[in-house]
C-alpha cells in the first residue's frame, strides 16, 4: 500500500537551510510555502525570487510560494522548523494555533535547549502535542543542496508518516535514509557542530592532518558517549547524522562552525567572529548544553569541556590544548 503523499508543506524560517529545503521541496513537486520573519521579509523574497543574502543565485521555483503570515500552515501537512535553536520556541509557539491537529512537525535544527538539555523534536513535542514528530539531520551543507549537487541526508521518525516524508525530499540529487533513532540523529548533528569548532582551530593553527584525524576520531568517541547515555543507538554515530555530518562539517570551507574555530584561533573575540560570521554557529550555545548534559549524564567530554574554557572560561587555546594532550594515557576503547 503507497504512503500518501505530502500535500502541501510549510518551512519556518528563511533561513539558509530553511530556503533551500524548501526550494529541495518545490523541485520535488511538493506544494510549498516558505515562512519568512514577516510580511516584510516576505515580500522582499518573493519580489527577487531568491534569497539574495543567504543563498545568492538559487532562483526560486514558480511552485514555491512565500508568506509572512503564521496562519499560512493552516493548511499544512507538514510542517518544517528550521530556525535557530535559541528561537525556536518562540516560532513553535507563533504558529501553534494554526498547526492542523494530524500535522507532522519535522525539526530541521541542530542545537540542544541549554536550560534544559532538551533536543529539538522535544521541544516541539512540547510545544505541539499530539503531532508525529520528525526530524531531518546529515551532512548537507545548504548551498550545494541548494545548487542540486549530490548528498544524502537521514530523516527519523518513530510516529511520523516515514515513506511519505522521504518520497517529499528525496530527489535524483539528494539521497534520503530512514532511520527510528530520533535521539541519535539529532544529538549526532548538535554535537558534531562542536568538534567542527575545534577542528576550524586546529586548521588555524597549523597543527597538521594527524592532529585533525585524532581530534575528529576522539570527538565521534565524546559524540557517541552521550548520546548513547542520552538513549541512542551508538550505531548511529557511525552514519551520516555521525560521523559524516562531522566530516562535513570540519572540512567545508562553508561550514559555519569550523570557520568559527578559525577566526578564534586568530585570537578573534567571540562576538566579533560571530558579528565576522553574519549567521548562526549552533555550537557556541550547544557546548555549554552538551556539557551540563554531559554533567547530569556522568559522562566525561574533554574536547567539549577545553572548548568551554575557551570560550567561556578565559583560558587560552594553547593551555586547554596542551592540558589535552596530558591527559593520561588509556586503552582506546
Amino acid at each position: 500500500m503507497t504512503a500518501p503523499a505530502i500535500r502541501q508543506a510549510v518551512v519556518v524560517g528563511a533561513t539558509a537551510w530553511g530556503t533551500t529545503l524548501a526550494v529541495h521541496l518545490a523541485r520535488n513537486g511538493v506544494p510549498v510555502t516558505l515562512l519568512a520573519r514577516d510580511a516584510a521579509e516576505a515580500e522582499q523574497l518573493d519580489e527577487a525570487r531568491e534569497h539574495r543574502r543567504r543563498l545568492p543565485g538559487i532562483a526560486f521555483p514558480d511552485s514555491l510560494a512565500v508568506s509572512g503570515a503564521p496562519a499560512v500552515v493552516s493548511g499544512a501537512d507538514l510542517v518544517a522548523f528550521v530556525v535557530p535553536s535559541r528561537t525556536l520556541i518562540a516560532n513553535a509557539r507563533l504558529v501553534a494555533t494554526h498547526v492542523p491537529a494530524g500535522a507532522t512537525v519535522l525539526s530541521a535544527v541542530k542545537g540542544i535547549e541549554a536550560e534544559t538539555g532538551r533536543r529539538m523534536s522535544e521541544v516541539l513535542a512540547a510545544e505541539l502535542p499530539g503531532r508525529p514528530v520528525a526530524v531531518l539531520s546529515g551532512p548537507n551543507l545548504s548551498r550545494e543542496v541548494a545548487e542540486g549537487l549530490p548528498g544524502s541526508t537521514v530523516i527519523a521518525t518513530v510516529d511520523g508518516p516515514v515513506e511519505a516524508l522521504r518520497t517529499a525530499f528525496h530527489s535524483s540529487s539528494l539521497r534520503v535514509y530512514t532511520s527510528d533513532d530520533v535521539i541519535g540523529v539529532e544529538m549526532g548533528g548538535a554535537l558534531k557542530n562542536v568538534i567542527a569548532i575545534a577542528a576550524g582551530m586546529v586548521d588555524a593553527l597549523g597543527f597538521g592532518d594527524n592532529a585533525k584525524a585524532a581530534l575528529l576520531t576522539r570527538g565521534l568517541a565524546e559524540m557517541m558517549r552521550l548520546g548513547v547515555a542520552a538513549g541512542a543507538n551508538p550505531i548511529t554515530f557511525q552514519g551520516l547524522a555521525g560521523f559524516g555530518d562531522l566530516v562535513a562539517s570540519s572540512y567545508s570551507p562553508f561550514a559555519r562552525n569550523r570557520r568559527l574555530g578559525e577566526l578564534i584561533a586568530r585570537d578573534t573575540p567571540l562576538e566579533a567572529a560571530l558579528a565576522l560570521l553574519g549567521s548562526t554557529a549552533e555550537g557556541v550555545t550547544t557546548i555549554p548544553a552538551a556539557r551540563a548534559l554531559a554533567a547530569r549524564l556522568g559522562v566525561e567530554m574533554p574536547i567539549t569541556e577545553g572548548l568551554h574554557q575557551v570560550l567561556y572560561g578565559g583560558v587560552t587555546l594553547r593551555v586547554a590544548m596542551d592540558a589535552l594532550m596530558a591527559r593520561e594515557p588509556r586503552p582506546e576503547h
